[in-house]
């Protein structure tokens, strides 16, 4: 049992044991620790006692207590912990240690402090190693040690498997793995132990009544055996076995507590390896996925993204003019770069001109540059665009708000493939490749007379019209994880992209409509990176509106029945369809079996 040992007022050593739920620790002598010492309170502080756990309290805010050296007012003793109240220390120790192992296994509630202590050290290991597979063999090492058995199993159920289950940890009395582990093992007492999802404890089960039909336990001719289920959120995950087959009745039901507590432990290893295993697969599967749908720079693989990709793979290997149209913000600068890297003028110079940023009366010169004298400033030569291009690729973005009086010197520039600078005369060839973006109807604006039907035609000998985010289906998804992986680290968060969104956030990105696009899309998830708080970015984050429901075209009024039968099954195809067509995790999401899962997609295939 734990205790406190001190130095009494005479000098002698002072053990107290902690056999109360409350023990007092004061000056007073109504206190079951008294302590005489002018700087220790009438109750100084109190040692509560829980399951686990023991806590030491100050009684008041000017009654502190030291541990470790440390100033404290609330402190979970550990085994070890020596603390100070006024001028006397104490020791806290977690079991007596004048017990001999022999008294622990012959003792039950010694045999709970011997198994918590156990318990204690591997929680520890798990503290500082991260490997599951050792840290389970540490664990059937300690509950084989602790029970006396001569093997210990950790079974994990697979449905995968011709038993349906598959060993995963086979331990010795030596810390050795069990050669043949299957051989050891009674397909009976396991199969019992997954079907009533209930511990076996058997002293004999050779002539056990429940298993005497059962061959594997008469060929194995078993004698002290114990079985706990793996069980977490009511999923069977497996079981441990020990067994001792040279010694009958070693087993008793405090062991069987205490295997248990063992087994709760493991399960909940198994399911976080599970989850963590789970994923790593699908960060994987996401970065394969991100992989086959990235064209360069470029994520998605919608329908129509793939057209965009193959017309930009047939027009690159010329030298033919490009028109490329799309909304604001649906990345018109990287498919006219995507052309330019996949063309033979790779190794040339990328241009860029936004002709809706540049002034009217300056913008001339950018194009075409000008000679020294030109105009008031223009104390040097300075090459345009066209010139800085050359061999190269020249982008003119936002073409469409070129005023009118330049669009017939560009469309002059590209018939004749020269320049003439502002204020020469000499025109200078250029060999570029010219690549043109916009967000206006330059049809309309050819009729309206604001933009030369000429050059129009001259442009858009090839057009690559881009879609929208919003027509884009499941590619804001994709997009969104892929920004995250690239923005995540600068606002320091490290997320994994695959779970980076909560199921509500992800349907609030499909169902918003993106008016800007890939842009309005970065901003919001640079918005959600530097306001997130919690380990996944919400609806909340994003600044978007929460997915509220269903929406349903059949107006018909039906029984309660149907429609919550409809409304559920509306709702596993929501989740399944938020988790990339995943069943297991489906049903871990909506804490059922997964056999419910299946029998949804049935009912919805028929």
């Amino acid at each position: 049992m734990p205790t406190l040992s001190y130095q009494g007022p005479d000098g002698s050593p002072v053990t107290h044991p902690i056999v109360r739920r409350v023990t007092t620790i004061g000056a007073s002598p109504e206190c079951d620790i008294v302590i005489a010492d002018a700087d220790v309170a009438p109750t100084h502080c109190t040692l509560l006692h829980e399951p686990g756990r023991y806590r030491l309290e100050s009684a008041k805010r000017s009654t502190p207590f030291f541990v470790g050296g440390k100033k404290m007012r609330s402190h979970d003793l550990r085994h070890g912990d020596i603390l100070r109240i006024g001028s006397t220390e104490m020791l806290f120790s977690a079991i007596d240690l004048t017990m001999t192992d022999s008294d622990r296994a012959g003792d039950g509630a010694a045999l709970s402090i011997e198994a918590m202590r156990r318990l204690q050290q591997f929680s520890q290991m798990l503290a500082e190693r991260t490997e599951l597979e050792p840290l389970l063999e540490e664990l059937i090492d300690q509950i084989v040690a602790l029970t006396r058995a001569q093997k210990g199993f950790l079974v994990l159920a697979d449905p995968d498997a011709p038993s349906g289950y598959r060993i995963c940890v086979a331990r010795n009395l030596d810390r050795q793995p069990v050669d043949d582990p299957s051989d050891l093992l009674s397909d009976k007492i396991i199969r019992t132990v997954i079907e009533r999802r209930e511990p076996v404890l058997s002293s004999d089960a050779y002539s056990d009544e429940r298993f005497q039909e059962s061959l594997s336990v008469i060929n194995l001719k078993l004698s002290s055996v114990m079985c706990a289920p793996l069980v977490v959120r009511d999923e069977l995950l497996g079981l441990i076995y020990v067994g001792n087959d040279r010694v009958r009745d070693l087993f008793r039901t405090e062991q069987l507590e205490m295997l248990q507590v063992f087994a709760a432990q493991a399960a909940l290893f198994v399911k976080s390896a599970q989850l963590l295993n789970e994923l790593r697969s699908e960060s994987a599967h996401l970065a394969e996925r991100l992989d086959a749908m990235r064209f360069g720079a470029i994520v998605g693989a919608c329908p129509r993204m793939v057209e965009v990709y193959r017309l930009v793979e047939k027009v690159a290997q010329t030298d033919i003019t490009v028109l490329v149209t799309g909304e604001t913000g649906t990345g018109k600068e990287l498919i006219a770069r995507e052309i330019h890297d996949r063309s033979p003028r790779a190794d040339g110079p990328f241009v860029t001109v936004n002709c809706g940023a540049i002034p009217e009366n300056l913008i001339e010169s950018e194009l075409f540059g000008h000679v020294r004298g030109a105009f008031t400033g223009a104390v040097a030569d300075r090459k345009g665009k066209f010139q800085a291009a050359d061999k190269g690729t020249l982008f003119l973005d936002e073409v469409g708000e070129l005023p009118l009086q330049l669009q017939v010197k560009l469309l002059r520039a590209l018939q004749d493939k020269a320049v003439v600078p502002v204020g020469d005369t000499k025109p200078r060839p250029v060999d570029i490749r010219i690549v043109a973006a916009t967000n206006r109807d330059l049809a309309t604006a050819v009729r309206d007379g604001t933009f030369r039907e000429d050059l129009y035609f001259r442009l858009n000998v090839i057009g690559i019209h881009l879609p929208p985010l919003r027509e884009r289906g499941d590619d804001v998804i994709l997009i969104a994880r892929y920004l995250v992986g690239r923005f995540g680290p600068e606002y320091g968060h490290s997320l994994d992209p695959a779970a980076a969104f909560d199921p509500m956030a992800l349907e609030a990105l499909r169902r918003f409509e993106w008016p800007g696009n890939i842009r309005q899309l970065e901003n919001h998830i640079k918005k959600a990176l530097v306001l997130m708080e919690g380990p996944s970015i919400t609806t909340k984050d994003l600044d978007l509106e929460p997915f509220e429901g269903f929406e349903s075209d059949d107006r018909r009024i039906v029984p309660l029945a149907e429609a919550r039968e409809r409304w559920q099954q509306q709702y596993v195809d929501y989740v399944l369809r938020l988790n990339d067509g995943n069943r297991t995790k489906t049903a871990r999401d909506l804490g059922v079996d997964p056999r419910t899962i299946f029998r949804y997609l049935e009912r919805a295939n028929k």
